[in-house]
């Protein structure tokens, strides 16, 4: 390394021990212990503090593709996870009242899954537990709770104002989800588009087995998704519903009572997943596409949520940073191997341009769907309508799609 880097306290700063910023620990591990990487992280909540366990019927979850899986297992993290996951053996597509419809399988691209859906908690847990025993191991110094105040340029990285002490480091990796308003700060803006659309997530029971197929229907202004759950005491088969509903909506659907909101989610999704029983806590959140101006500075990287925020319709977000994690450890430890700061612009800049073409291609992707499902003029769904046929007989065409979703 040069002699900037080495007058450093560190080589790595993650600021945020979220989802991402745990995982990009793991995935580093190995960096620090045959590259020597010096690691540290800064989080606001304490990190030795238990938490509480929402109850098994409301505990939200997450798809996570094939790719995020075998990626999780690479990192020894799966065998935590795998007893509590529910296979997605099957998506079904449709557009309720019309005729197409497409099935992605599992089996025609030779996995036993598309992916899993693990509760949030769940892998929150199994995170944060690896992440202290990296902690007593030396492997990670962790300031929590503790708050970054300013983060400042110097030659060489970043000098980094924590509320209780100050540090300098070669590379900030901001992984907080843009809520801290330290990209305000350093003056990076975002690209927004408001999709005027709120996401209604609540967790559903069935009077039948999902057999591990999950849904995508469109009805009426907005998708609906419903992703297979393992059961609880009280239910045995559970989905988890993510539905999209237009801004003059939101209020009237989102404050019906319990046996309302069944009969309308049932009377807009059908009857092909079953008889809806029951709902559980119910969230809402607007729906917009935020994208960072700038990923990458001099000693700086965006990750995760603060990088980019997408629509939740085909539930590519997570796994696109899990995939910009991996990329990122990478480029750590190539830039070690070269002798080259970690924060050095140009490395970073590498890494950039490696997951410009998976993050606009997933964005658009995730975009387009949007558009082209939320209208209800006869063309745009005669359109769609075709689109799903020719998806399910032209095999080749639907096993791109179906590995596009899985993160292949």
């Amino acid at each position: 390394m040069n002699n900037s880097a080495d007058k450093m306290d560190f080589d790595v700063l993650i600021i945020g021990a979220g989802l991402v910023g745990a995982s990009l620990v793991c995935a580093l591990e190995k960096v620090v212990t045959k590259q020597g990487l010096r690691l540290a992280m800064v989080e606001t909540h304490d990190l030795n503090q238990s938490r509480d366990i929402p109850p098994s019927f409301d505990a939200r979850a997450s798809a996570l593709s094939w790719v995020t899986c075998c990626i999780y297992e690479q990192l020894g993290l799966w065998p935590g996870l795998a007893g509590q996951a529910e296979a997605i053996t099957e998506v079904h597509v449709s557009d309720k009242g019309s005729f197409g419809v497409s099935r992605l399988q599992a089996s025609d691209e030779g996995v036993p899954a598309l992916g899993y859906v693990v509760k949030n908690y769940v892998l929150g847990d199994v995170l944060l537990n690896r992440l202290r025993d990296f902690q007593k191991q030396g492997t990670v110094t962790v300031f929590s709770p503790d708050e970054v105040e300013r983060l400042s340029p110097v030659p060489g990285g970043m000098k980094v104002q924590l509320k209780h002490s100050e540090v300098s480091v070669s590379l900030v990796v901001l992984a907080d989800g843009g809520r801290s308003g330290l990209m305000d700060q350093l003056g990076i803006g975002l690209e927004q588009r408001d999709y005027h659309q709120h996401g209604v997530i609540a967790n559903i029971a069935l009077d039948r087995a999902h057999n591990g197929m999950a849904w995508e229907r469109f009805a009426g202004k907005g998708p609906m998704a419903l992703l297979p759950l393992t059961g609880d005491n009280h239910f045995e088969h559970r989905m988890g519903l993510v539905w999209t509903v237009p801004d003059e909506e939101i209020d009237s659907i989102y404050n019906l009572a319990d046996d309302d909101f069944l009969a309308l989610l049932q009377d807009r999704f059908g009857y092909r997943a079953g008889r809806f029983l029951a709902v559980g806590k119910r969230d809402r959140y607007p729906l917009t596409m935020r994208i960072a101006k700038e990923q990458v500075r001099p000693g700086l990287v965006i990750l995760g949520n603060a990088a980019h925020a997408i629509h939740p319709v085909a539930g590519q977000g997570y796994n696109l940073s899990i995939r910009d994690t991996m990329a990122l450890a990478g480029n750590i430890s190539n830039s070690l191997e070269s002798k080259v700061s970690v924060g050095d612009l140009g490395r970073l800049q590498e890494y950039w341009q490696q997951q410009l073409s998976d993050q606009s291609l997933t964005s658009r992707f995730c975009d387009g769907l949007v558009h082209l499902f939320s209208r209800t003029d006869s063309a745009s769904v005669l359109f769609r309508n075709l689109g799903l046929v020719t998806l399910d007989y032209c095999h080749p065409v639907k096993s791109k799609f179906t590995r596009k979703a899985m993160g292949l």
